[in-house]
């Protein structure tokens, strides 16, 4: 029998119940009547694995059932409770109630009742998420039987990290192409990791193309970003070929028609009854192209910067995790966030220090090589990047005076330090106090949609946005830190945007700029031919 049937049938059952009820026992009609059975929102949804599936009851179509009166003596009949009116039930409740119109959206009644009875509770049109699988290779689950959870938690942590950081400086030894890469397939994943949660949770496996869109939007967002990187960074590349001259000149009116025609076919696509479901993934989806495309666009803008722009600061956010981690694990007993019941003020006070320690350390020794600190160039003579330069200032050793305080504990007057390494404090201190924020804003996402981690691709850590959801709030800082405190006018971007202008132009622009270094007094004025 269908489970629409079956469900209008035990709603009639129930009433005529509760009728009979008032009649013969008043002193217990209340609790009758305040039973709402399965009519209670004028619904019977039933969940299925593909989405949601919803029958009315015969109180849409005919009309609201007829109550009948009450036995001589019994109290007046105790109106249906109504939802606070802050919940998402209360507000379908009393639309519902005051328009009178049975024609409501498919997915504003999904999530409202569990087994007949309204769940007043915060967050109740949020639907479980199917809990991940356990990862954990099998070789680690027999080699560490013996052990507590705790204890095999913190191990399987602990080489897998390890596994991690050996991966990080790998792809640093294959140089700014396999790191753009890297950060491309990390960009991917997380998107596709965030996206996940929404399909499961709003049950929009069947909504026609949105899985599509998602990801052509997707694309829309890194032709846009990835163009104007080429635009910006590979002038020579540019101006050699002929196609790429087309394609940067009108880049932005491509980008946006490409963007356009994914909206067009989103409004398209919009289906009666789905109307608000839809436009909930419209919006969690442009919502995860801000958190995830942007930031990783911003990552590779600082890895033209130089390097050690890109190093330093994933590895102090990496730092920060861990010995905060350590710090709790073996210090911890203050609990520090709600949203985090395992963060301790050991573990954040403790990572604090050691990472500022960290950052200022490694800053040191990063400094000291060209293939660090200068910035990445594209050259089109040998079709490669070259990271070769005479560094700046910054990464020249310059000599700086004590405080009292310190001289007199280190019994130094002066030490020599690279300037970097003043500003890798100011970066480890956002890491430390700022960057755990990161964090916490994901802890609170998981808990609003009753998940544990993102994924389960890295055993013991969860999914790829598990462990970057602090290095994309790092990545925004240091790209707002360089362009407010380091990096001035480009000389090499400037050249490159006057050497795609036409002959005309750069002709136009070489007078003006000649005129202006001759009352400079930077130019000799140029002596007329008789």
């Amino acid at each position: 029998m269908p489970i629409a049937v079956v469900c209008c049938w035990e709603w009639g059952k129930r009433e005529t119940e509760s009728a009979r009820a008032r009649q013969t026992a008043p002193a217990s009609s209340s609790a009758a009547r305040a039973e709402p059975g399965c009519g209670y929102q004028a619904t019977c949804v039933s969940q299925h694995e593909s989405g949601v599936s919803v029958s009315s009851s015969p109180s849409l179509d005919q009309g609201p059932a007829p109550t009948p009166s009450p036995a001589a003596g019994s109290p007046p009949p105790t109106p249906h409770p109504t939802p606070p009116s802050g919940s998402f039930t209360g507000e379908f409740h009393r639309s519902h109630r005051d328009s009178g119109r049975p024609d409501v959206d498919v997915d504003d009644k999904a999530g409202l009742e569990v087994d007949g009875e309204p769940d007043l509770k915060p967050d109740s049109d949020i639907p479980d998420v199917p809990p991940s699988n356990d990862s954990t290779p099998e070789v680690f689950n027999k080699a560490l039987s013996g052990l507590s959870s705790r204890w095999k938690n913190w191990w399987i942590r602990g080489i897998l990290s390890l596994a991690m950081i050996s991966f990080f400086f790998l792809i640093i030894y294959l140089g700014p192409i396999v790191l753009m890469l890297v950060v491309l397939y990390v960009q991917i994943k997380c998107f596709h990791e965030i996206i996940t949660i929404g399909y499961r949770v709003y049950h929009s496996y069947e909504l026609p193309w949105f899985r599509t869109l998602s990801w052509y939007i997707l694309l829309c967002v890194n032709y846009f970003f990835y163009g104007e990187t080429v635009a910006d960074y590979f002038g020579g590349l540019v101006r050699r070929e002929v196609p790429l001259q087309f394609l940067v000149r009108y880049h932005r009116f491509i980008s946006f028609a490409m963007y356009l025609a994914g909206f067009c076919m989103f409004v398209l696509s919009l289906v009666k009854k789905h109307y608000r479901l839809q436009f909930y993934m419209f919006g969690w989806t442009h919502v995860t192209l801000l958190i995830i495309v942007t930031q990783s666009h911003l990552v590779i803008q600082n890895l033209f910067e130089g390097m050690i722009w890109f190093i330093v600061p994933i590895s102090i956010v990496i730092c920060n995790d861990i010995m905060a981690y350590l710090f709790g694990f073996f210090f911890g007993r203050t609990p520090l966030i709600k949203l985090s019941p395992k963060k301790t003020w050991e573990g954040f006070i403790g990572g604090f220090f050691a990472t500022v320690v960290f950052g200022f350390l490694f800053s040191y020794a990063l400094s000291r090589y060209n293939y660090f600190v200068c910035p990445v160039e594209y050259s089109s003579e040998t079709n490669s990047f070259i990271v070769d330069c005479d560094p700046s200032v910054l990464f020249h050793l310059q000599e700086y005076t004590l405080p009292p305080v310190l001289q007199s504990i280190l019994g130094w007057d002066t030490v020599h330090l690279y300037p970097f390494q003043i500003h890798s404090i100011a970066l480890s201190t956002f890491a430390s106090l700022i960057g755990p924020f990161g964090g916490f804003f994901a802890s609170g996402f998981k808990r609003a949609f009753k998940i544990k981690d993102f994924a389960d691709t890295i055993p013991g850590h969860g999914g790829i946005m598990d462990r970057f959801d602090c290095q994309y709030l790092m990545a925004t800082f240091v790209h707002v830190y360089i362009t407010s405190f380091i990096r001035g006018p480009n000389p090499s971007k400037v050249l490159q945007q006057l050497l795609v202008l036409q002959p005309e132009q750069q002709l136009h622009i070489y007078n003006i700029l000649k005129s202006y270094l001759t009352e400079k007094g930077a130019l000799q004025p140029a002596i007329n031919e008789q």
